[in-house]
């Protein structure tokens, strides 16, 4: 989700200065809601498919469970046959994994773009025409290898995300005009050592309720109990606290319309940043240099003893655990109410 979400910006920087392109993108099925709404229409609608022209799909998490099976070698080569078949003048590797090269080099193409130093050494392998960056963040990092296939110089646009109705219509529903302006907080993370402890986003939502507030809970499979342990933190008032358990539409939906996000470094503080939201961005053991927020107002709360660290511990990162909830209630202030509010101690600058 991440990943997708910071390359958006460079392929939507492609998209408007060369309009008349063909754009495909290959995807898992599951972030494809990033790219397209559903539609019955058979064409791209630049507000249900703001980006691209054609998706292929490659659930290759799914491959990898049974590599050798009739079932993923039988999807492997009708994505190599429908890709060569498209016959692309170029294409470009914003993810820097031996992955996405190994599928990028399934369409036979003359030219594979990627970053002369990508996140994977082994995917330079497949790269026909490696691009020094020089950016610190990977959305600058993207737009400098769209800029070296567009022959422009591209620059920072925000990113074109699909509006999709049925999920508009929910959000309204959930959040109606007139109501009380929300907050999103999103408590869970990819792994232990960037999660910051759910009883303090407990404490941030009573304070944030207090200030007139509603709360938005997002959790993704098997972190119910998370929105639960965040209502009873906040004085058990479950009517001003809504958990979104929700597909991918319906939460580009309802960020849209928040007054503000609340998250560690996860796809939804990303897409937070997407949607123009402003955010606070609670950080351990990732680099918000390169990974933090970006396009949007925010606040990156981080010890600068923290350490550049992506082993997947348990345990929350010893710097993360000193980020107390007045710190992050000082940030959300500062971009809720910015006339008034101090400046908190553990802000960084980006």
């Amino acid at each position: 989700m991440v990943d997708i979400l910071h390359a958006l910006p460079a392929v939507t920087a492609l998209r408007q200065a060369h309009s008349r392109w063909i754009i495909d993108w290959v995807v898992e099925p599951h972030w494809s809601a990033l790219l397209t709404s559903r539609t019955s229409s058979g064409t791209r609608d630049e507000r249900t498919q703001p980006v691209v022209d054609r998706i292929h799909l490659a659930p290759t998490k799914q491959w990898r469970k049974a590599p050798l099976s009739r079932q993923t070698l039988s999807e492997i080569v009708g994505l190599r046959r429908s890709l060569k078949a498209a016959n692309y003048d170029v294409v470009i590797d914003l993810q820097g994994a031996l992955r996405s090269a190994v599928v990028g080099s399934l369409a036979g193409c003359r030219r594979l773009v990627g970053e002369s130093v990508p996140r994977e050494k082994a995917a330079t392998l497949f790269f026909s025409d490696p691009v020094v960056t020089f950016g610190t963040h990977v959305i600058e990092q993207d737009l400098e290898l769209a800029s070296a296939i567009a022959g422009d110089l591209l620059t920072y646009v925000p990113p074109g995300l699909p509006v999709d109705a049925e999920a508009e219509a929910w959000a309204d529903r959930i959040m109606p005009m007139g109501g009380h302006p929300a907050v999103l907080l999103n408590p869970g993370a990819g792994w232990g050592a960037k999660r910051w402890p759910v009883e303090r986003y407990g404490a941030v939502a009573k304070g944030l309720m207090a200030r007139g507030f509603r709360i938005l809970v997002n959790t993704g499979p098997g972190e119910e109990g998370l929105a639960a342990a965040i209502t009873r933190e906040a004085g058990g008032q479950a009517d001003a606290v809504t958990t979104l358990n929700c597909n991918l539409a319906h939460l580009i939906a309802a960020t849209r319309r928040v007054s503000l996000a609340i998250a560690g470094d996860t796809g939804p503080l990303h897409l937070a940043c997407a949607l123009g939201r402003p955010v606070v961005g609670i950080y351990g053991p990732t680099d918000p240099g390169r990974n933090g927020p970006f396009g949007t107002e925010f606040k990156v709360l981080r010890n600068p003893e923290s350490v550049r660290d992506h082993r997947r511990h348990v345990e929350p990162e010893a710097g993360l655990l000193t980020i107390e909830p007045e710190d992050v209630l000082r940030a959300a202030d500062a971009l809720l109410y910015p006339e008034t509010a101090h400046e908190p101690e553990s802000e960084i600058a980006l």
